[in-house]
């Protein structure tokens, strides 16, 4: 699998080792932590290289493709170039080199993203093909690569599975020093631990999210790919709770500790693309997988919470 080191990628590779009579192997420029370095053969190089993408898929029966350049809503505006240009060149060479080892499944990981534009909701695999091509660079670059699987399923016969994460969050994510180029638990979790008073949210707060915690989306991803009924289909992978931004954030503030009653919005402006309503239907992917997330929102904001501050309290401590 490509991006086992990265968030999601980390809590997909703790599922598969779950997964009796499975063989990982990751691949990352990134240096892989020692516990997967320990338990799953790790390759390091730059897949945008068909050569090393080459030598990541040899052998492998399945290629489950996770490496993309990713981020908050700030890194889709400020990145949009580079966006498009790593995550598509990845296509290129790992899918291709999928397509050469022949693997019995490609597996791609999309994005919400691609329903940036959305206009029905819940949000139904089919109403992509009602949904306008998305804005942002980043939204484009993950479309792209959903076009990549059906081009390469249409015209070789190689067998796919798409999943499209909505809103992942849980503990692997820290904030960044930018407020946007992190997701938004991250980034609201690291201002209210950092005493930030009243909390800053972009925008009005009333645009809507479906937070999906990492641990259900790893699991919704293999099940996927292991299921027979998964073969040429696309999935939300998603939790079902539709929340407001200020809701979530509201929920934020107490599972840090804090008063309900001092919680306070500031509104800075948004970025140009900002969804508005994300909130897909989970029919497809319990009626045809059988799974559905399981973890609520406060229960997982809360373990994010405490993930969060033990790292903070593991920095100050490694500066002392």
């Amino acid at each position: 699998m490509t991006g086992g080191a990265g968030t999601i990628g980390s809590a997909v590779v703790r599922r598969l080792l779950d997964e009796p009579g499975i063989e990982v192997r990751v691949s990352d420029q990134r240096r892989a932590p020692s516990w997967m370095r320990d338990a799953c053969e790790v390759h390091e190089g730059d897949l945008r290289d068909l050569g090393e993408a080459r030598r990541a898929t040899k052998g492998c029966s399945v290629s489950l493709h996770l490496a993309a350049i990713v981020g908050g809503i700030g890194n889709f505006h400020k990145l949009p170039h580079t966006l498009l240009e790593v995550n598509n060149a990845l296509y290129n060479a790992v899918m291709r080199a999928a397509l050469d080892a022949r693997v019995e499944r490609l597996v791609y990981v999309s994005s919400s993203m691609v329903f940036e534009r959305a206009a029905s909701f819940p949000t139904h695999e089919s109403d992509l093909d009602s949904t306008p091509t998305p804005v942002s660079a980043y939204g484009f670059s993950k479309l792209s690569g959903e076009v990549y699987c059906r081009a390469l399923h249409d015209e070789h016969g190689l067998p796919f599975t798409i999943c499209r994460p909505f809103n992942a969050y849980g503990p692997g994510e820290l904030a960044d020093d930018e407020p946007g180029i992190a997701h938004a638990v991250p980034d609201l979790i690291n201002k209210v631990l950092g005493g930030q008073r009243p909390l800053e949210i972009f925008g009005t707060g009333e645009q809507t999210r479906t937070l999906t915690h990492v641990d259900d989306i790893a699991d919704g991803v293999v099940t996927a790919m292991t299921h027979p009924a998964g073969e040429n289909e696309d999935f939300n992978v998603s939790a079902s709770e539709e929340m407001t931004v200020a809701e979530i954030a509201r929920v934020v503030w107490e599972a840090c500790g804090e008063d309900p009653h001092a919680f306070e919005l500031v509104h800075t402006p948004s970025f140009e693309v900002d969804v508005q309503r994300r909130w897909p239907s989970v029919d497809k992917a319990r009626d045809v997988l059988g799974w559905e997330a399981r973890i609520g929102v406060r229960e997982g904001i809360a373990q994010t919470v405490e993930w969060m501050r033990g790292q903070r309290l593991a920095g100050t401590r490694a500066e002392s």
